[in-house]
């Protein structure tokens, strides 16, 4: 599985969304998610990659390209 659909698998678990709904430009607004629901992502996610996210780059993420993109970055 890919970066993305990893990240995608963990915001439909996390959020309980459907993963039709969930693409790279979705916003985490689009999704109804509140900063306690973003703080859990990002905790599966930093597990998940083995990577720690600061909380300045949290607050830059606002999309899951966002998301991937990070990942991407620090993971190669």
């Amino acid at each position: 599985m890919d970066i993305f659909g990893k990240v995608r698998k963990i915001i439909c678990e996390h959020l309980d969304v459907n993963e039709d709904s969930v693409t790279l430009k979705t916003t985490f607004e689009d999704l109804d998610a509140d900063s306690l629901d973003v703080v859990e992502m990002v905790m599966a996610l930093e597990e998940e990659f083995d990577l720690e996210i600061s909380d300045e780059e949290v607050e830059k993420i606002k999309s899951v390209g966002d998301i991937v993109n990070y990942i991407e970055e620090h993971t190669s």
